[in-house]
C-alpha cells in the first residue's frame, strides 16, 4: 500500500494486529484511533488527520469498481488481506464532505470453538443435516467468527457442498472433506436474496447467509431450511425470544401463522451472544444458547415467544442457557467483573441470586 503524506495505511494495520486491536478508525480532525478490549484508544505518535489524509488513505485501498460504488452509494464494504498481519473487512463512508475509513481485524485462520469459549451444545450445531440455525447479537459481537468456526466443523468433517454469501467475505475457507464456494454480495451477486435463490440450483448441503437483512432473504432462507438443507445465519436481535419476534415481525400479520409454522418446523437453535472485557484484558464470550425442542416448537406454532426463557432457565440439562447464566458463570470464574457482567445481564434480580446461589 503507498505511502500518504506520510501516513502509510499498512503501518496502522500492523500496529492494529501488534496491539491485537480490534478495529481502527480513521476520520478528519482525529487521530487514528484503535479499539482496544472494546475502548477506543490513540495511536501515539499522530497527529489529527485533514481532508487530504483520509481522502489519500481511502484512495491507497479502493479499486476503480469499489471507488465508483463509493462514490454512487457514499459507502463501500470490502475485505483485504495484508500479508503476515491478517484480513480486514473496511467500510469507507462520507461525512461532513470527507472520507471515513473503519477497518476490521479478521485473523487469517479461523479461531477453534474451544479459544471462542463456545459451549458444546453450539458445537452441535453444526451436526444438523438441515434446519435453521441463527447467531444473534449486536454489531462486533462475534457472530461471523462462531458461524465460521462452524462451517469450519462441517468443512472438517463432511463431505458436502457449502455455499457462503457473505458481505463482505470475512474468513476464508480452504477446500478440506467439503467443496466450498463463498460468493461476495455486490461482487460476485446483487444480493442476498438472489444468491441464496440461486444457490437451491447449485447442489448445496449447507448455505451461510450472512445476515437475514429483508422478508425476502427470511423467507427463502426458511425455504432452504425447510427442503432439506443447513441453513446458518445472523440476526442483530438479543436473545431468542427476542429473535423469534423479530421473524414474526418481519411479514404482514396475514403471513404471520405461515411463517410461525415454517420457523417451528426447521428452527434448531440460536446462540446469542456478547463480548465482554475480561480480567486479563481480553474479550470473553458469553453465550445465551436455545437448542430448539418440541416444547418450543410449540410455542413458536402458537405466537407465544415469550415463554421461551422459561424453558431455557429450566433446561440446563439438554443444553439450554441464559445469557445471565452465562454472565454468572463468567463473574464466578472470575473471567469478567461483577460490574461488567451486571450492565449486561437480562434481568439484574436473576443475575444476583445465581451469583449468590454460586456463592453458596
Amino acid at each position: 500500500m503507498p505511502e500518504t503524506n506520510g501516513l502509510r495505511l499498512e503501518t496502522l494495520l500492523e500496529h492494529v494486529s501488534r496491539m491485537n486491536a480490534t478495529d481502527l478508525h480513521l476520520s478528519v480532525g482525529s487521530v487514528p484511533l484503535i479499539r482496544y478490549n472494546s475502548q477506543l484508544r490513540a495511536v501515539e505518535g499522530y497527529e489529527s488527520l485533514r481532508q487530504e489524509d483520509t481522502q489519500a488513505l481511502m484512495e491507497s485501498c479502493v479499486n476503480e469498481m469499489r471507488y465508483a460504488t463509493l462514490h454512487e452509494q457514499g459507502e463501500v464494504d470490502f475485505s483485504f488481506s495484508l500479508p503476515g498481519y491478517g484480513r480486514f473487512r473496511a467500510n469507507i463512508f462520507r461525512q461532513r464532505g470527507s472520507y471515513s475509513l473503519s477497518i476490521r481485524s479478521l485473523p487469517f485462520t479461523i479461531p477453534s470453538a474451544d479459544k471462542l469459549g463456545l459451549p458444546a451444545t453450539v458445537r452441535t450445531l453444526a451436526e444438523r443435516k438441515s434446519g435453521l440455525v441463527l447467531a444473534t447479537g449486536p454489531t462486533g459481537s462475534g457472530k461471523s467468527t462462531t458461524l465460521a468456526c462452524l462451517i469450519d466443523s462441517i468443512n472438517t468433517k463432511r463431505r458436502c457442498h457449502i455455499i457462503t454469501i457473505e458481505d463482505p467475505i470475512e474468513y476464508l475457507h480452504k477446500h478440506k472433506m467439503s467443496l466450498v464456494n463463498q460468493r461476495e454480495v455486490g461482487w460476485d451477486t446483487r444480493s442476498f436474496a438472489t444468491a441464496l435463490r440461486a444457490a437451491l440450483r447449485e447442489d448445496p448441503d449447507v448455505i451461510l447467509v450472512g445476515e437475514m437483512r429483508d422478508p425476502e432473504t427470511i423467507d427463502v432462507a426458511l425455504t432452504a431450511a425447510e427442503t432439506g438443507h443447513l441453513v446458518l445465519s445472523t440476526l442483530h436481535t438479543q436473545g431468542a425470544a427476542k429473535t423469534v419476534n423479530r421473524i414474526f415481525d418481519a411479514f404482514p400479520h396475514d403471513q404471520q401463522q405461515q411463517v410461525r409454522a415454517q420457523l417451528a418446523s426447521v428452527l434448531e437453535g440460536v446462540v446469542s451472544q456478547q463480548l465482554v472485557p475480561g480480567e486479563d484484558q481480553s474479550l470473553a464470550l458469553a453465550c445465551e444458547v436455545m437448542v430448539v425442542n418440541p416444547a418450543i416448537r410449540n410455542l413458536i406454532r402458537e405466537g407465544k415467544p415469550y415463554q421461551i426463557n422459561t424453558i431455557l432457565q429450566t433446561g440446563g440439562n439438554e443444553g439450554q442457557q441464559t445469557m445471565d447464566h452465562a454472565l454468572a458463570a463468567l463473574y464466578m470464574s472470575k473471567r469478567i467483573s461483577y460490574e461488567d457482567a451486571l450492565n449486561r445481564a437480562q434481568d439484574a434480580q436473576t443475575f444476583t441470586q445465581l451469583c449468590s446461589r454460586r456463592r453458596a
